[in-house]
């Protein structure tokens, strides 16, 4: 590769020189902060050669390279005159800070609330098989089980809306249990007597939701505590100015919980019930305005939300829906979206002649399919390719139309994929409605891989990312024979399709597995060449004596730490045994920063390789065979 034409060809591409207002790089990317966006061509920089990905985000226009970007960098930064204007990197719009802002409260509860649908979905097939009677003490034990993400949705939601705005998180906690708490639950619900806090009216109210009357209850709710620990985040920080620092550990909790509880019994929890039933209220006549409609909408769109993380957005309508009517059709009709992309990475697997992609569009079919993880899917083969995108749009939105049709529904909450196929079939359930959501997801996932295969798309050139990385001592492995490599980290193994970056969980940089660690260094897996340090500590380049060549990136834009929490043990180019301590970490402190732990461990040249097979869970320590490579 000409390191020096790669570098001209990404500069002329990205708007020339002069609209370069600022260039860092990370152990993979290229980081630019451009003066004026629309000057670059994010289609053109993508094929060019060397160039594996291009992500927008935070500001900066990303060109993932990988693990030769310095050399990119090297040759670049002489043509790049940067004159000192600083050009601070676009935090979002103010519609954009609240999507994300959103996202950070709800994604830690999906997990929760997917097992919670499962279970529900797995106990009603139960019940209308017979198997199980709905007073046997298992029954009841699992259903308590699959409701307590809903019943204390307040104090889950006080956790992570707490973490997002930075303030006390289990002050923010009580405010949520007492939401929950019988006591306050049945004052609450009591419209007929009165009720005050400190003189203030404790507001009540019974109110019509179709044919049904519903009475103020915080159980379950979801507006109400985060709009009260927004306010708690704020008032924290005015206690903290104006509290000696002697008291502040008794006084400011103290002060905080005396007046939240009033703010939120008299205004804040009211307002928050109403606007979730006016979020209800608006949803729902849409939906009976038009069940086709609204399912084409959804089912089309929801990929779209993806890709700009917009569909986390849209998770409180679902979640305010099951705690107002006990079901939604929010997640119908998102499964069509669901499907449909699975179906078109599915299509591309089929179609293409490139190898790579081939393994990365099976890869990505693999999570969508089960349990409805897209991310994969989207970014490392459908919107890459562009018409697999459009066409997983087109199948999509038709599922979802056959899911308006025939009124699918879910009881409960759950991410679609076959593994949580059975939770659309809940108590409340009819098989009607049932047969309408298998129809749909059929449509939206067979639809998707047919058009997918019939339309087509520019293919990657076979030869294109075939060019070998330089491998040291590639006759070691000769062809059949495997080697082992054993894992740098110690700690719990996940998938790296499971990491929360796109361009690792793409396995666009390579094949491997992450570690969440529960210690806090990188050692040698075997014996090897240390082939690079980034300066800022955070990312390590290994050339193995068998060939491997592996990258160990410690947690999620840590490169932003420049450097702080890690210290380095060894020189770059240095031969080392394995064991051998390359560099240690601080965890606590780097969670503490607001930043994902998650270390992936990548070989990045997997290509040369004809398998590569990683660990995908349990404890992982530098005993354990994580990886495993055929040539």
């Amino acid at each position: 590769m000409d390191y020096r034409k790669v570098a001209q060809d990404i500069l002329e591409n990205v708007g020339g020189a002069d609209n370069v207002a600022d260039l860092t790089h990370c152990f993979t990317r290229l980081r630019f902060v451009l003066k004026d966006r629309n000057r670059a061509n994010k289609e053109v920089v993508e094929k060019l050669e060397g160039v594996i990905q291009v992500v927008e985000a935070g500001g900066q226009f990303q060109v993932v390279i990988g693990t030769k970007v310095d050399k990119v960098y090297e040759e670049m930064l002489p043509m790049v005159n940067l004159s000192g204007e600083k050009v601070e990197a676009d935090k979002g719009s103010f519609w954009n800070r609240i999507l994300q802002g959103i996202s950070k409260i709800f994604t830690p509860l999906v997990p929760a609330i997917a097992a919670s649908g499962l279970i529900k979905g797995i106990l009603a097939i139960a019940v209308r098989l017979g198997w199980i009677a709905d007073t046997n003490s298992t029954y009841i034990l699992l259903n308590t089980a699959s409701n307590i993400i809903f019943y204390y949705m307040p104090i889950f939601l006080a956790y992570t809306t707490a973490k997002t705005m930075k303030c006390n998180k289990i002050i923010a906690m009580v405010l949520g249990a007492f939401l929950c708490h019988p006591i306050v639950d049945a004052l609450v619900q009591d419209v007929a007597v009165k009720t005050t806090i400190f003189g203030l009216p404790v507001i009540k109210q019974a109110f019509t939701i179709g044919e049904s009357v519903k009475v103020f209850s915080y159980v379950e709710s979801v507006i109400p505590i985060i709009l009260s620990v927004i306010a708690l985040s704020y008032l924290e920080k005015f206690l903290k100015k104006v509290v000696p620092d002697l008291l502040e550990v008794v006084l400011v909790p103290g002060l905080c919980l005396i007046i939240m509880l009033p703010l939120m019994l008299v205004v804040l929890g009211p307002v928050g019930i109403y606007f979730g039933y006016a979020i209800q209220w608006l949803y729902q006549s849409l939906y009976n305005f038009s069940p086709i409609l609204g399912g084409t909408v959804v089912g089309a769109l929801w990929g779209v939300c993806v890709i700009f993380g917009a569909h986390r957005a849209l998770l409180p309508i679902g979640l305010n829906d099951v705690a107002l009517t006990g079901k939604n059709t929010l997640m119908c009709f998102a499964g069509s979206a669901n499907f449909a992309q699975a179906g078109a990475s599915l299509g591309v697997a089929l179609k293409t002649k490139s190898r790579e992609m081939k393994q990365i569009a099976i890869a990505a079919t693999i999570p969508a399919f089960l349990v409805g993880i897209t991310e994969p899917a989207i970014y490392g083969c459908n919107l890459r390719l562009k018409k697999p995108m459009i066409c997983a749009v087109i199948a999509g939105g038709v599922g979802g139309a056959i899911m308006g049709i025939g009124h699918a529904v879910n009881t409960g909450f759950a991410n679609n994929g076959i593994l949580t196929l059975m939770t659309y079939y809940g108590e409340g359930t009819s098989l009607s409605q049932f047969i309408a959501y298998l129809l749909g997801i059929t449509v939206a996932f067979v639809g998707a891989a047919v058009l997918t295969y019939i339309v087509g798309f520019e293919d990657l050139p076979v030869e294109e990312k075939s060019e070998p990385v330089e491998i040291v001592n590639e006759t070691i492995i000769t062809a059949g024979e495997e080697a082992v490599v054993t894992s740098p980290v110690t700690g719990n193994a996940m998938k790296l399709t499971d990491v929360k970056d796109e361009v690792f969980a793409s396995e666009a940089m390579g094949k491997g597995y992450a570690v969440n660690p529960t210690e806090n260094c990188v050692v040698a897996p075997e014996d090897c060449t240390v082939a690079m340090i980034f300066p800022t500590k955070h990312a390590i380049g290994l050339t193995l004596d068998n060939g491997v060549e592996l990258l160990i990136h410690i947690g999620m834009n840590t490169v932003e730490l420049n450097g702080k929490h890690f210290e380095q043990h060894v020189e770059a180019g240095t031969k080392v045994k394995k064991g051998t301590k390359i560099v240690s970490f601080d965890k606590d402190a780097i969670v503490k920063e607001g930043y994902d732990m998650t270390i992936p461990v990548v070989v990045t040249n997997s290509t040369v390789f004809k398998e590569v097979r990683a660990v995908e869970s349990g404890h992982v320590d530098p005993e354990t065979d994580a990886i495993v490579v055929v040539k």
